[in-house]
């Protein structure tokens, strides 16, 4: 009987010991997956929801290596193998797809998961939300400056970048309860607004922005006329207002000179956007009575374009006609 009391003792001491290893191992592996160094807490989210004076850096940070590349597209693979067996055929058949396609491919999958991490709330806290937005940002502006000069798959191309505008537009405009959650203490629109301004560093990202949130804009501003200052989506409504035009400020003050020098800037949809802005003004003015502040907001942004405008002689080959509406 001693005998067995004995053993038993020793199997529990064994077990103990192995149950401490294997915390160990574990503690070590969440230190290898998230390591101290790879937060980026303390500058990514730097001038949120502020000017910057100077300018951003264009999106490519140096800091981005291929360890985090490795880790990120880690962590994207395991959420798509969490979405069940229609993604399992879907990798069978990416597996088989050439290296560019394979980009592509890895681009939307980031795309998506970027607009899903502000949907959820991360397992490690708001540190580990900073740390892989950073990184899916980072990679979406490395994989579109290896995509874009190929030239092939436009439309492909175009569709996923504007469907990745049109989704953070949205969240930043009704961010979800869960992402306000996380986001204590700073509107959860902000976060929103300062991804879709770092991915604005692309030319062919930030001025697909600037059209499709100045068209939000226009639309937002009509929708007021028939809404009752009372209802309850008011307050949201006109909190995305100021958003969407501040985020339009942001964009032309930081990146404007930078894309208008870039080899291959895309005059046409420069003049689209800024056509389109100038629309989005006329339609603040129908709101004056209501709320003027728009209109002068909005005065502020036209302002800071016509001043970029005017010192790049290639931004001033605008059609006569918008040249005119813009500095007058």
């Amino acid at each position: 009987m001693s005998l067995m009391l004995c053993d038993g003792s020793e199997r529990l001491r064994s077990e103990s010991k192995s149950f401490c290893y294997s915390e160990k191992i574990s503690r070590k592996l969440k230190c290898d997956l998230f390591p101290k160094s790879a937060s980026c807490k303390c500058y990514f989210f730097d001038n949120l929801g502020k000017l910057s004076p100077q300018g951003l850096e264009d999106g490519s940070d140096r800091r981005f290596n291929d360890v985090l590349l490795r880790r990120f597209l880690r962590h994207v693979r395991f959420k798509e193998r969490r979405r069940g067996a229609g993604a399992s055929i879907q990798r069978r058949q990416f597996s088989v797809l050439n290296t560019e396609d394979e980009e592509t491919e890895q681009l939307r999958a980031s795309v998506d998961f970027l607009v899903e991490l502000c949907d959820t709330v991360s397992p490690v806290g708001e540190a580990n939300f900073a740390n892989w937005a950073h990184q899916a940002v980072d990679f979406i502006l490395a994989s579109l400056k290896n995509i874009l000069p190929r030239g092939k798959d436009t439309k492909l191309i175009e569709g996923i970048v504007n469907g990745l505008i049109m989704r953070l537009v949205r969240r930043m405009c009704s961010p979800s309860k869960v992402f306000e959650s996380l986001h204590t203490g700073l509107d959860a629109q902000f976060y929103v607004q300062h991804l879709i301004r770092k991915l604005g560093s692309e030319a062919y990202v930030g001025q697909r922005a600037i059209l499709l949130v100045s068209q939000r804009i226009s639309v937002l501003a009509e929708s007021f006329l028939f809404l009752d200052p009372f209802d309850d989506s008011f307050p949201g409504m006109h909190g995305c207002m100021f958003t969407l035009i501040q985020l339009i400020e942001f964009l032309i003050s930081d990146y404007l000179l930078i894309w208008s020098s870039a080899e291959g800037f895309d005059k046409m949809l420069f003049e689209e956007w800024v056509a389109s802005i100038l629309h989005s003004r006329k339609a603040l003015e129908l709101l004056e009575s209501r709320n003027g502040l728009y209109v002068l907001y909005m005065d502020r942004v036209t302002g800071e374009l016509a001043k970029q405008v005017g010192q790049s002689s290639s931004l001033q080959k605008l059609k006569p006609d918008i040249l005119d509406n813009l500095f007058h």
